[in-house]
């Protein structure tokens, strides 16, 4: 890499090693969800993680490696899977705010029709921005515009639903964590973005997003590993408690 600054090569290397350890910790989450049998109630999250590795593992790469990062068949790739990644996330979100709200159906039936509402608000303001701009009026300019529409509005949601779980005193801790991962993941994409805007992707911005998106998937991937295997344990012990009373009773009746 002659030529190429020091800054710059290690700036590279860094985002190459985050983005191979990101692999690495998709495929232990997904082993713990089969191995701890947490995949039963957790399938919108297995669904999304399988996606996410088929996607940016497995799929991306091999475009990559063939076409090249410069190429019009990467970038189309990139930004149709995007667009997958972000329905997908956009589900789950979903389906967190359902196991939010499991015993409040009042609650749910609106909160139902607020994500309805939300989708169609998302399309309708990317098709908007694009008539706009009659210059972008394109497939290649909604999906760019759809997919951080939708990902900024997941961020929003996942806020609003973090904020319901604590109003509301819901207790259900792994629900809390995994709730929290997926903001983490939020917030690193819109502060990346945004930071990458302001600055016109000059300077060293384009290093700082290109790092900091997989520092944030880092931290949503540990967490949510953290959750499946802390709330495993919390189960059993609560089993075993539940058992040791049973006996208790019984021996002394």
């Amino acid at each position: 890499m002659r030529g190429t600054p020091p800054e710059l090569m290690t700036g590279q290397i860094l985002s190459s090693g985050l983005q191979y350890s990101i692999y690495i910790l998709e495929g232990v989450v997904c082993v713990l969800l089969v191995a701890r049998g947490s995949w039963r109630h957790l399938r919108g999250l297995c669904l999304y993680i399988g996606l996410l590795f088929a996607v940016d593992g497995i799929g991306r790469s091999a475009v990559l490696s063939y076409f090249g990062e410069r190429s019009i068949q990467y970038f189309y790739f990139y930004w149709l899977t995007d667009v997958a990644l972000a329905l997908g996330a956009f589900l789950l979100t979903c389906s967190f705010f359902h196991r939010a709200c499991a015993q409040e159906e009042k609650l749910w039936r609106l909160v139902r029709q607020m994500l309805q509402f939300v989708f169609l608000l998302v399309v309708a303001i990317s098709v908007l921005i694009l008539t706009r701009h009659m210059n972008r009026l394109n497939a290649r300019g909604f999906m760019v515009e759809f997919s951080q529409n939708l990902y900024f509005s997941c961020l929003v949601l996942n806020t609003l639903l973090f904020v319901m779980i604590q109003q509301l005193a819901i207790a259900d801790d792994e629900l809390g964590l995994l709730v929290c991962g997926l903001g983490v993941q939020f917030a690193g994409e819109a502060a990346g973005l945004a930071l990458y805007h302001l600055t016109l992707g000059q300077g060293i911005s384009p290093l700082l997003f290109s790092i900091l998106n997989p520092v944030c998937s880092l931290g949503m991937l540990l967490i949510w590993g953290y959750a499946i295997v802390k709330t495993q344990k919390t189960v059993q012990v609560d089993t075993l408690a539940g058992e040791h009373t049973a006996l208790a009773e019984a021996v002394s009746n």
